[in-house]
């Protein structure tokens, strides 16, 4: 948007207002500088400036003025009022004045620049640049931005490392600010001293010198430009266009004005400068006719504080009231001087000032005036020189006097302590360190004593108004000094000696430790092995015991001289307290152990030793008792043993190997129970034995394997095993009568038994009884039926399915399926026969038909069940047949 005209060329060469631009935060804060420091150049013309470039135009006040300043032209009446259509008026009227020079604005309205915004305030400036600063640029027939970029390439062109293409990057080095003011102003920068590789010392050294020597405002800042890829163009056109100004413009303006100022003030500035002269010349000689009585004045104070105030007075007269003197000296000799210049070349008379007010007066009174000056400046620093020298000696003299004072308070009553007395060696020790360091500070205030005394000296030699105090306090530091040092030597003489005594106790204390605690540790090993609880079982064991007693006793006349000369260790020490009064503190610090202990101990081990004689003597006669003991019951059951497992193995062997009836077998089984029953007095005599032993705690008997625990299972499985053969035997028979076995059948079974009963152990496993039945007879296949048969017998010789087969139930199964059974017919007709032409039997019929014992027992299964038609004790067939057989096939 920033051009002005379709007439215009240089605006072709800037593209339309880039609002979007501003968005960069560095872009726009650049712009914000450049514009405000050149806004400032020109408003300060005028006494004002701005802070704030979107604010402080606002009201369209400084606006108006910026551009009376740089037009030279009034605008119209501003409105004075603080609504916002005055500020909007006011505004407007500048935008028209703008216009007015033929710049077109767009898109900028006076509403935008008074709310303030910072794109459209920042593009108004930029527009009123380039309207008033750059357009009228025209060099070499270019103009505007064009002619601005060649009058740069032109005077930088000899400089060597500036090459200025554009407005953006070409700047960044800071070479080219530097080349344009050294083109123009050699004196001011040395330009081979700047480097390109150092872009901040040459933009910073440009703009100080543009500020302070140009009068060009600083407009950017080096950061900004060194910070940025691409720095702004318009805020570096701005900057650049006031050198051209400056430049260009400055030499033209400053011919002009002299010249017409000498053509009109001429005289009217040379009869000023003779009436200024004589003005100045009065007052000046006046001034120094009063200054010099003061400076001579050499009367001396007796404070430091008045004399620093006599040199403040003197550096307010350097200061503030000589050097406005000095300036009017200068100008009065510059006027005179100019003045007689003036004069000559304006042919008339040379000026003569009134008598007495000639340059040459005035210079010579000044001389004077300085003299005096140098004189009271002398006497001034010589004489707070001194106060200073005895200020600072006296405080110097309370700090060193003070700081001694608060490190001897207390020292003499810690020198006079008699804590060595009660201490025990490492703490004299302790104490001797510390009084040792204590020396070695002593020593090293001694220099601060020295330097006190010294200090009191040159006060005394410079005549310090307060000498009395400080030579008071001064000899009764040396005097508490001295007492010190004697106090000092006195307690390290009784620290030593007290410390040798204790050293000789230590090492007898020590040697008492070192000794005492092996002899007690053996004397406490001696009472517990003395009174230790043995336990013993044999006679070997006891003598072993009774000879280590016998060695053990052969060492007491040795130990007790060990004892004799341990406790003449602890005599000795106390010999030496008593003679050199010594005050130990506590006993024995290597050991606990004390002479009254251990005679207590040795005492104690004296008595214990008889005690360990009778001890030993009674356990020996125990332990023969307990050989005697152990040596009967292995008599006896070293016998009983072996016949048990003799009588064990026979019982084996006759339930294998019997033959005969059962009734036969049965009768030898009784009378071999009976034999055995017989030998029952041995194995109640060895209990009565064992008995003893265990009273005895006897717990082992080396002359026999037997124990009784051994003989008693051993006697009980005896027992058992016959009489459980002989149950067999009675059962067997039980079952011949009972199912019409022959005795031949039997000793088949018995045969066939035995022979797959390998192990002899009574019983057949799964496989065993399968290869007996197989033997007798039965047809078991190998197949699923043949398995499933086989597994019915199992379940009925096994019913606890424990894998094994007794003979009793070999028996039993074998006896069911070879004997002639009663069959349901058979039941059938003998119950017909009992019960007539009833159908029921009565109990008198029972009686009365079967045998006493017998009818009694089918009474009692009978007793349960009732007969029909009510008839007390009376059974159908069902009930009979159940009442004698039980629940079965029948």
């Amino acid at each position: 948007m920033d051009s002005y005209d379709g007439e215009t060329n240089y605006m072709h060469q800037e593209d339309d207002w880039d609002r979007d631009m501003l968005l960069d935060p560095a872009w726009e804060k650049q712009q914000r500088k450049t514009f405000t420091a050149w806004c400032n150049s020109h408003l300060r013309k005028s006494g004002t400036q701005i802070e704030n470039i979107e604010e402080d135009f606002r009201d369209g006040l400084k606006l108006m003025l910026l551009l009376e300043v740089i037009s030279g032209e009034r605008l119209a009446k501003p409105e004075r009022g603080k609504m916002r259509v005055h500020k909007i008026s006011n505004v407007n009227k500048a935008l028209n004045f703008i216009a007015s020079k033929g710049v077109k604005l767009v898109s900028i309205g006076a509403e935008e620049i008074v709310d303030g915004n910072a794109k459209m305030t920042l593009g108004m400036i930029w527009t009123i640049i380039l309207r008033f600063a750059i357009q009228d640029i025209s060099v070499e027939e270019t103009s505007a931005k064009e002619g601005l970029l060649l009058w740069c390439q032109r005077k930088t062109a000899p400089y060597k490392n500036v090459n200025i293409q554009n407005f953006h990057i070409s700047w960044k080095d800071g070479l080219g600010f530097c080349a344009l003011i050294h083109r123009h102003r050699p004196e001011l920068i040395d330009y081979g001293k700047l480097r390109k590789d150092d872009p901040m010392t040459n933009l910073n050294t440009a703009f100080d010198v543009a500020e302070k020597y140009l009068d060009i405002p600083k407009m950017l800042d080096a950061e900004d430009i060194v910070g940025t890829a691409r720095p702004d163009e318009k805020a570096i056109m701005t900057y650049v266009s006031s050198f051209y100004h400056a430049f260009s413009g400055a030499q033209k303006a400053e011919t002009a004005a002299n010249r017409i100022c000498k053509v009109l003030a001429v005289n009217q500035e040379n009869e000023q400068l003779m009436e200024d002269y004589e003005k100045l010349a009065s007052d000046l000689l006046e001034w120094i006719r009063r200054t010099i009585p003061w400076l001579e004045n050499r009367l001396p104070e007796n404070t430091m504080q008045a004399m620093q105030q006599k040199l403040e007075d003197f550096r307010d007269y350097r200061r503030l009231h000589k050097p406005p003197k000095v300036q009017e000296k200068c100008q009065l000799e510059i006027n005179f001087n100019t003045l007689q210049t003036k004069l000559r070349l304006s042919n008339r008379p040379a000026f003569m000032p009134s008598e007495g007010k000639m340059v040459s007066d005035i210079n010579n009174a000044w001389g004077n005036l300085e003299g005096a000056e140098k004189g009271y400046e002398e006497w001034l620093l010589n004489e707070i020189r001194r106060l200073e020298r005895l200020d600072h000696l006296a405080e110097k003299f309370r700090q060193k006097a003070a700081i001694h004072e608060a490190w001897t308070e207390g020292k003499e009553e810690m020198l006079q302590q008699k804590d060595f007395e009660t201490a025990s060696l490492s703490e004299i020790k302790a104490l001797l360190k510390k009084h040792e360091a204590f020396e070695s500070d002593l020593a090293a205030h001694q220099d601060r004593v020295e330097q006190i005394a010294a200090i009191a000296q040159e006060l005394n030699e410079l005549d310090y108004y307060d000498s009395p105090s400080v030579n008071a306090r001064c000899q009764k530091i040396c005097d508490q000094w001295d007492g010190l040092g004697g106090m000092t030597q006195k307690r390290s003489e009784a620290l030593q000696r007290t410390e040798k005594l204790l050293e000789t106790i230590d090492q007898l204390y020590l040697e008492f430790a070192k000794r005492a605690a092996p002899f007690n540790n053996w004397m406490e090993g001696a009472m517990e092995d003395l009174q230790d609880t043995f336990i013993v079982h044999t006679i070997e064991e006891i003598k072993g015991l009774s000879t280590a007693h016998e060695q053990f006793k052969a060492t007491l006349p040795e130990a007790d001289k060990e004892r004799m000369a341990i406790l003449g260790i602890q005599n000795e020490i106390a010999k030496i307290v008593q003679t050199y009064h010594v005050n130990i503190a506590g006993s024995n610090p290597y050991t606990t152990i004390n002479p009254q202990e251990i005679n207590a101990k040795w005492d104690k081990v004296k008595q214990l030793v008889p005690q360990r004689d009778q001890a030993l003597i009674e356990e020996h006669t125990r332990q023969q008792n307990n050989e005697r003991l152990r040596v009967q019951f292995a008599n006896q059951a070293n016998v009983i043993g072996p016949w048990i497992q003799t009588k064990m193995g026979e019982i084996g062997r006759i339930s294998i190997e019997m033959h005969g009836t059962l009734e036969d077998q049965l009768t030898n089984l009784r009378q071999y129970e009976k034999s055995i029953v017989n030998y029952k007095p041995k194995i109640d005599q060895l209990e009565v034995d064992h008995q003893l032993i265990q009273e005895a705690l006897i717990f082992d008997n080396k002359h026999t394997k037997y124990t009784m625990e051994h003989i008693r299972v051993g006697w009980e499985q005896l027992l058992t095993t016959i009489a459980r053969t002989i149950n067999e035997i009675e059962n067997q028979i039980l079952t011949r009568d009972a199912k019409g076995i022959s005795q031949e059948q039997l000793n088949e079974f018995r045969a066939s038994f035995n022979h797959f009963d390998r192990d002899h152990s009574g019983t057949l496993g799964a496989e065993e009884f399968k290869a007996c039945l197989i033997s007798l007879g039965f047809d078991i296949a190998n197949d699923a039926q043949g398995e499933n048969e086989f597994a019915r017998i199992m379940s009925i010789v096994d019913p606890n399915r424990m894998g094994l087969v007794t003979f009793q139930a070999f028996i039993d199964f074998m006896s069911r399926e070879t004997a002639d059974t009663d069959t349901a017919d058979q039941v059938i007709a003998s119950f017909k026969i009992l019960a007539g032409d009833k159908n029921y039997i009565l109990e008198d019929e029972l009686r009365r038909e079967l045998p006493p014992d017998q009818a009694e027992y089918c009474m009692a299964r009978m007793a349960p069940y009732t007969g029909p038609d009510g008839v007390p004790g009376a059974l159908d067939y069902m009930s009979f047949s159940t009442a004698l057989y039980g629940e079965s096939d029948l």
